[in-house]
């Protein structure tokens, strides 16, 4: 019995490391036989999912822009459909708060900090000038209301105190908006402190105001829960006792244009006027930022004239019903077979009129990749067409990672299928 056993284990041996890797090989190829290699290479995949390029739809749309800098795009695409001198750096006042309120809601996100925190206001915090709510010294308010004094406000002692609250300093703070800046690609960008006033080296420009704007309303939604407040009491709770202050939002907008849902204005004597106007009609969300307006009125004006245009143009297709994805056969891997997923969801922004129930797609995809194959890689991609014309793609990406087999590997399988 011994002597047998003995021969088993030489004679699996001697599968494993001569002839089960041109078996499991063969055996691969047998069961992919016949198939068409779709894949491309990742290196030949262009980005199709967002158009995020800075050149505009319409450079020259027959529309009258009165301020020297605006821009109009269009937010879950990030398409541009109009500018007008975006890139030129400006003064930003308080459309600075709108990175401000990123950074905010991002320390929300990590779990930093709380809505229902208080934070005591300092005295430097207290001792800005300009738009405020009259914060003093060791006042407390929570984190829930320091927001709305910012977004409806435009509060410059509210943003210090936060400041101060999530990173100890604004000086710190600044370091992190100029940081977030960066990862977003607004090369015209440096903050010099964290609420917008003048101060030199604190510049900006239409384009990268749009950028952040986008950051904001698209990764933090609920920031419109604050911007479309129109009217709102907080109050002050000092040793002088208990009083209420009303804020009014900066914004008119929220009031004159049936579809405002925000975001932020701003004014000084060297900035002029400025605002990131966000909209919302038929699931469309567009942003339109003016900068450098010689007033109030031609700010609302001039951002009113880039949303009615941009309603008059844009419609936007979502794929809403992708199919399901098979399951990839993965050749000398340590797994048969590897899952897949969408990268992202697709959407395109039209703006002549086409009709978008005509859009086509077509899944490139393999039946079998060889290992290793790493969890988010490119698997493959969806083509999406309209009247035969490639409008852009979205990857699809490896839901995990398979190792290529090792010879003990095949001495399992071989082994199990003794056993069997």
């Amino acid at each position: 019995m011994k002597k047998l056993k003995t021969w088993v284990v030489v004679i699996l041996l001697f599968f494993t490391y001569t002839l089960c890797p041109i078996l499991h090989t063969y055996a691969t190829e047998l069961d992919t036989s016949g198939e068409q290699d779709t894949q491309s290479e990742e290196s030949d995949m262009q980005e199709g999912a967002e158009n995020t390029d800075s050149t505009a739809l319409f450079d020259n749309a027959g529309i009258e822009i009165s301020a020297p800098s605006a821009i109009l795009m269009e937010a879950s695409t990030g398409t541009i459909i109009y500018e007008k001198n975006s890139k030129e750096q400006l003064r930003p006042a308080s459309i600075t708060k709108i990175m401000t309120l990123i950074i905010i809601f991002d320390a929300l996100e990590a779990g930093k900090i709380s809505l229902e925190d208080e934070v005591t206001v300092s005295e430097y915090a207290a001792s800005m000038g300009g738009s405020q709510v009259f914060l003093e010294p060791g006042e407390v308010q929570t984190v829930d209301t320091m927001i709305k004094c910012i977004a409806v406000a435009s509060a410059n002692d509210a943003c210090v105190a936060m400041a101060e609250y999530i990173y100890g300093s604004e000086a710190e703070f600044v370091n992190q908006m100029n940081e977030r800046a960066k990862g977003l690609g607004m090369s015209s960008t440096h903050f010099v402190n964290c609420n917008g006033l003048d101060v030199d080296g604190h510049m900006t420009s239409a384009y990268d105001v749009a950028l952040m704007s986008r950051e904001l309303i698209v990764k933090y939604p609920q920031i419109h829960n604050y911007s479309t407040i129109w009217m709102e009491n907080i109050t002050h709770v000092t040793k002088k006792g208990s009083t209420e202050f009303g804020l009014t939002n900066t914004n008119k907008l929220i009031r004159q244009y049936e579809y405002a849902t925000g975001l932020k204005t701003g004014s000084t004597s060297l900035a002029k006027y400025c605002v990131s106007a966000t909209a919302s009609k038929n699931n469309i969300e567009l942003i339109a930022v003016i900068m450098a307006a010689p007033d109030y009125k031609i700010r609302f004006a001039d951002a009113t004239t880039l949303l009615n245009f941009g309603y008059g143009k844009c419609q936007v297709y979502a794929d809403d019903s992708k199919e399901p994805l098979p399951e990839l056969a993965v050749k000398k891997g340590k797994e048969r077979s590897v899952g897949c997923e969408y990268a992202d969801n697709f959407k395109y922004l039209d703006v002549t009129g086409a009709d978008l129930s005509t859009i086509e797609k077509e899944t490139q995809l393999s039946e079998s990749v060889d290992a290793p194959v790493n969890k988010g890689d490119v698997a493959g991609k969806v083509v999406y067409k309209l009247n035969g014309k490639e409008i852009g793609y979205t990857k699809i990406l490896f839901t995990n990672s398979v190792e290529e087999a090792k010879y003990m590997d095949y001495f399992m399988r071989t082994l199990k299928l003794f056993t069997l």
